[in-house]
């Protein structure tokens, strides 16, 4: 493996062309296209984008864990995506096992520790209000500082069960014991929508915005609700988790007439979701909100600098000479592709994002 190559010719979201010369792991300069130097040349012809490496806020890397559970490399450089969020696949019980994992993988994994110790070893785990256990979610973020970046809830009825609205306040009291912000799964009810709202946070993030369920972020007219309104003016972000079942056009759609825009978008991909649909990949999702009509730098910036900012770590999120080299390449191909919701509802675009490679830990890998 060379330990200095170039990225010849290629260009930015906002098309200007560059060469990028990456030595020793890190980004050695930004040079104007065909003058880079190095000891391997990989020349893309001015047809090929480049951007900071893609970031999946919601992901489910334990693939111990069936239904939500994949392993971490399939669904992160493999597929373009060179840091990956896992979102509460596991509670204290199993958190340790996870971090084994990431230590093993190329792909960069932070987490969302689930606020039930048990994880998604079932998927009702927050129907049991004994395994919210706060001795031992305050244990596993002290053990897993390096990682966690926050708790996850999930906040449905097949997850709570009869225990309503309850998690949730129990998940905002050890948020703010731990200084960590939520990341909320909202669906169907009850608990109802707007109490889920009221309860929110600046940092926190609402995943599944853009879900088609009743119970939704939106009433039947298709206007935003009141409550969605004041929790965004509170600074609370807006994350797809697209998923089997939480992602629908017609929201989006709505979303987008209101002037309501995503701050992050995320796979929720798991085994499931990424073989048979409707996920399959980041670079799928990212070509539906080109279908909606976002531009090209809009959508990528929601999974390089948005997502990098929540983190706060900006140098995920950026292309800078002496900062570590995390790179996603990727072109924009001039041809029809079916794109599925959650719901079953097809379109058709005209544009397709296609991953051609990264670079992680130093190395340029075609995808």
């Amino acid at each position: 493996m060379a330990s200095t190559f170039v990225l010849r010719n290629v260009k930015t979201t906002d098309g200007k062309a560059a060469d990028i010369v990456v030595s020793n792991k890190k980004i050695a300069d930004i040079a104007p296209p065909g003058t880079g130097v190095g000891e391997r040349i990989i020349d893309f012809h001015h047809q090929v984008y480049v951007s900071s490496g893609w970031i999946d806020m919601h992901v489910h890397a334990f693939p111990e864990f069936d239904p939500y559970g994949d392993d971490i490399d399939e669904i992160g450089y493999k597929s373009g995506v060179t840091t990956i969020i896992d979102a509460g696949s596991t509670g204290a019980d199993r958190i340790q096992d996870l971090v084994r994992n990431l230590k093993k993988a190329k792909t960069k994994v932070l987490v969302f520790l689930n606020i039930s110790h048990i994880g998604l070893e079932r998927i009702d785990e927050l129907s049991n209000l004994s395994w919210l256990n706060e001795d031992k979610l305050h244990k596993s973020i002290e053990e897993n500082r390096d990682f966690i970046v926050g708790l996850k809830a999930r906040i449905s009825r097949s997850v709570v069960g009869s225990n309503g609205i309850e998690p949730l306040k129990m998940a905002r009291e050890f948020s703010t014991d731990t200084n960590l912000p939520l990341m909320v799964h909202i669906g169907s009810g009850p608990p109802d929508i707007n109490e889920v709202l009221d309860l929110l946070r600046e940092h926190d993030i609402i995943t599944h915005y853009l879900h088609g369920k009743r119970n939704n972020l939106f009433d039947d007219s298709g206007k935003p609700l009141p409550a969605f309104l004041e929790a965004i003016e509170r600074g609370v972000h807006l994350d797809v988790g697209h998923g089997n079942a939480s992602f629908s056009f017609l929201a989006a759609e709505r979303a987008k007439e209101h002037g309501i825009k995503f701050d992050t978008i995320s796979t929720d991909i798991y085994r499931k979701n990424r073989l048979n649909g409707p996920v399959y990949s980041m670079a799928n999702l990212l070509t539906k909100f080109l279908y909606l009509g976002y531009s090209l730098t809009e959508v990528i910036d929601a999974v390089t600098v948005n997502a990098a900012k929540w983190l706060q770590k900006p140098e995920l999120g950026r292309i800078a000479a002496g900062d570590m080299a995390s790179l996603t390449l990727f072109s924009v191909e001039d041809q029809a592709i079916v794109l599925r919701d959650s719901e079953g509802v097809e379109r058709i675009c005209d544009k397709n994002i296609v991953v051609k490679g990264v670079v992680i830990d130093g190395e340029y890998i075609e995808c």
